[in-house]
């Protein structure tokens, strides 16, 4: 383990890290918020932090090997999300714990958006700005954009790249280089954003709240700066815009380079998984909208529309709402929540377990059945005319076993810190699968839920980050061993 270098890249990154709190900072001087305050302080702590680590450490430039690059991944988005919760603590007026802080923190920039703040209409601009930025960063993954300047700083990204995104695909590379990879990631994604603000902003959204919004919406959180989210601005416009880059970024990004590479759209019309991705959303939406129609809590025409924006929302993990659906009937909201589980699909800015893994579910299965009608046969599982190795159906029940027994043990945590069941329930889901809106008790906010609850449900949204094994790997004791 090369913990010297290790320290020196955390320390260079917690250094980069702290830039990103001089946007708010502008931000407050425009606004006479009085938050700039909070954010210089916040920026000298990070920054002289991740300075010092830098210089401590800085003449070890080991190589890393795989297991570093695992840990490098776990300790920055922890590290980053505790300095990332001191603006939201020192904040002068908020008033809020330092647990309360970190589970802030923690949901913003592994883009899950359960929040324990409320009345966020009256809150400065700063914070507010503050907030969306950190589900921007951490939608395409802070590593991924280090990755392309690790290289220069004498350290492979490669094994960084791996790390960040586990799954059954993640080997392919867009680009030869992974430096080239990361920053073509990011060129689309920072394309996206401003495409998505500029339409917010012709909608009719303020510059600030377009921005804001454009942040929340690509990179799939659900965080907005009005306690009554999209809904806050009553407009089928916006709320049409939210939904097309709502599904643009559940798609794998992947998907969008060689479709622009190619100036063709056979790239979206060839990937089963993309498929199968708006199948699942259509159906979620048509099941919502004969349940609304059935019910009569809307007309046809506004059934419609809010069954296919929430179907979208919080199918795909983003938790945007126009309107209390946690409020309809309780059949509606269990799709509602079945489908977060399943997300969008690998290689995008979207939660849950992705669309792939239920695919590669359903097609083990349906080869199990074949094998019982011929105990002789041959047969293959193939997803886009390539056939699957056996260890990768190994590592994807290896992922389903281990995900049931961390949901079930932080389902128990909360039961035992005071949470009813249905509430628990929802909660581990809603932080599990990074949606954030939750139900029932923790439908509107969860500064009511107990402390220790709070940490277990931020381990729970760095699980859901990291998909499991990335963290989990760490508990093994052969991982520590040389």
């Amino acid at each position: 383990m090369q913990g010297k270098t290790i320290f020196r890249v955390v320390g260079i990154l917690l250094a980069v890290f702290s830039l990103t709190m001089i946007p708010p900072v502008i931000v407050a001087l425009i606004y006479r918020d009085g938050g700039a305050g909070a954010f210089v302080l916040s920026f000298c702590i990070t920054l002289i932090t991740g300075v010092v680590l830098w210089q401590a450490f800085r003449r070890h430039r080991e190589e890393l090997r795989v297991r570093d690059g695992f840990l490098i991944v776990v300790l920055f988005w922890t590290v980053l999300s505790l300095f990332g919760a001191l603006p939201f603590y020192a904040m002068p007026g908020l008033g809020i714990s330092f647990t309360n802080a970190v589970f802030e923190s923690f949901s913003g920039l592994t883009t899950t958006g359960a929040t324990v703040l409320s009345g966020l209409d009256a809150m400065p601009h700063a914070l507010l700005f503050y907030r969306q930025l950190l589900q921007w960063l951490g939608g395409m993954g802070i590593i991924v954009l280090a990755v392309a300047v690790l290289p220069m700083l004498g350290v492979g990204g490669m094994l960084l790249y791996r790390a960040e995104i586990p799954g059954p695909v993640k080997d392919a590379k867009l680009t030869p280089r992974i430096a080239e990879t990361a920053k073509t990631l990011w060129y689309i994604y920072f394309g996206l954003t401003f495409a998505c603000a500029a339409a917010y902003w012709l909608a009719g959204m303020s510059l600030f709240d377009a921005i804001g919004h454009s942040f929340s919406t690509v990179a799939l959180g659900g965080f907005s700066t009005h306690d009554d989210s999209i809904g806050y601005f009553n407009s089928a416009t916006i709320e049409l815009i939210c939904v097309v880059f709502m599904l643009i970024s559940g798609t794998k990004f992947s998907l969008h380079y060689l479709a622009l590479h190619r100036r063709h759209g056979s790239p979206y019309t060839e990937d089963p998984e993309w498929k199968v991705y708006l199948i699942i959303l259509g159906v979620v939406a048509v099941y919502s909208f004969v349940g609304l129609v059935y019910v009569g809590a809307y007309d046809v025409g506004e059934a419609w529309h809010y069954a296919v924006f929430h179907a979208v929302s919080i199918g795909i993990t983003a938790g945007f709402s126009a309107t209390a659906y946690e409020q309809w009937p309780s059949a509606l909201v269990l799709i509602l929540l079945f489908a977060s589980f399943i997300g969008g699909c690998t290689g995008s800015t979207a939660g849950g377990v992705k669309v792939i893994r239920l695919i590669l579910l359903a097609k083990h299965a349906l080869r199990e059945i074949q094998r019982l009608i011929h105990p002789n046969g041959v047969f293959v599982i193939r997803v886009s005319k390539t056939t699957l190795p056996d260890k990768v159906l190994e590592a994807m029940w290896g992922f389903f076993a281990i995900y049931l027994a961390c949901f079930g043990l932080m389902m128990l945590v909360l039961t035992v810190d005071g949470l009813d069941l249905l509430s628990a329930f929802a909660a581990v889901a809603a932080c599990l699968n990074n949606l954030g809106h939750g139900f029932w008790e923790v439908g509107s906010h969860y500064d009511g839920i107990g402390t220790v609850s709070k940490w277990a449900m931020c381990v729970a949204m760095l699980l859901g980050r990291l998909e499991i094994f990335t963290l989990l790997v760490l508990f093994v004791p052969g991982f520590w061993k040389r």
